[in-house]
């Protein structure tokens, strides 16, 4: 198996981790940091997870939002957080899919030393509602309570809501599971 390239990206004012750094470009757009993700790429093998994403260069949080401006070219993207290594983190999956529809799409997921477990409902409608648009995201985690939503252009996604109680801090990712899109003005603060 050919090992897992990583990289450190400088965009939107600090360092980000990629695997396969070839997958990934900054462009400007009007004087806008965009950062594209290029290659969609299948899980690793072994337990069915994600890894095709940015990882923020920082200190583990308890308590963080992230909020970004993101276009799906495909059908969706996700949002790391809690993510403490490659075997234990959650993630906020936007998607054009409904959790009724595709259960893996659009919901929050818990990975913890295994493959990928959905956490949230899958009632409600689609986080996107097209692909090659500009939405506007936020995701507001607290490890105290373990509360995490999942917001899109200023309204809560139903199915976008979650509780872990077992990963209490970490750090904030962005990419996608299995597709491609991109990212500008992305923010955490804790």
């Amino acid at each position: 198996m050919k090992p897992i390239l990583l990289l450190a990206l400088s965009v939107f004012g600090q360092s980000w981790i990629v695997p396969n750094p070839a997958d990934w470009s900054i462009t400007k757009e009007g004087g806008t940091d965009v950062l594209h993700l290029l290659v969609g790429r299948e899980p690793l093998p072994g337990p069915r997870k994600p890894y095709q994403f940015a990882l923020a260069e920082m200190k583990p949080v308890s308590k963080a939002t992230l909020e970004a401006d993101v276009m799906p070219t495909k059908r969706s993207l996700m949002i790391v957080y809690a993510y403490q290594d490659a075997a234990h983190f959650d993630y906020v999956h936007f998607s054009t899919d409904t959790g009724v529809k595709q259960p893996v799409h659009n919901g929050v997921f818990h990975v913890y030393g295994g493959e990928r477990v959905r956490i949230s409902a899958t009632d409600g409608p689609p986080a996107f509602s097209s692909i090659n648009h500009w939405f506007h995201i936020k995701v507001v985690w607290d490890g105290e309570t373990g509360a995490v939503q999942g917001f899109v252009d200023g309204q809560p996604v139903p199915a976008l809501h979650a509780v872990d109680l077992s990963l209490r801090e970490g750090r904030f990712g962005i990419g996608s599971f299995d597709e491609t899109g991109d990212f500008k003005n992305v923010k955490i603060e804790n």
